[in-house]
């Protein structure tokens, strides 16, 4: 496995399938359940989400300062309140914090937490064989 001048793992590009590039980001025994890291590819670089055995692919730039959302030291949930104003534990493990300001985002849809209006484009990840690929 080859990495980058930051130690991010480099994906290998792939054939292009339906007019669109593909990347091998690694083995799926890469990516256990509950991990996540960032992967170049190409000039990019995507953070690959473990989350509850299904594969996330988000891009590495907070939509609100462009702050490296994707290195975010683990992944979490987030307390909201009901109509009653009473706290509860939502996304248990679905939860990414930009490190830069703390802008929280739900991995599985890429939707803000805080802003509605901000969301993160997400990557469509696909498993073949042993393989994580990522379309672009």
């Amino acid at each position: 496995m080859r990495k980058s001048a930051e130690g991010f793992r480099v994906a290998t590009e792939l054939e292009p399938e339906d007019g669109r590039k593909r990347y091998r980001a690694g083995a799926l025994a890469d990516f256990p359940e509950g991990h996540h890291e960032v992967v170049v590819v190409g000039a990019r670089q995507i953070g690959v989400f473990n989350i509850k055995g299904t594969l996330y692919a988000l891009p590495n730039i907070c939509p609100h300062q462009t702050g490296p959302v994707c290195e975010a030291k683990r992944v979490t949930g987030t307390l909201t309140a009901d109509g009653d104003h009473k706290p509860q534990w939502v996304y248990d493990n679905e939860v990414v914090q930009c490190p830069w300001h703390g802008l929280e985002y739900h991995v599985p849809t890429g939707q803000c937490l805080a802003y509605e209006h901000i969301k993160i484009r997400r990557y469509r990840v696909e498993v073949s064989g042993d393989d994580v690929i990522l379309r672009m």
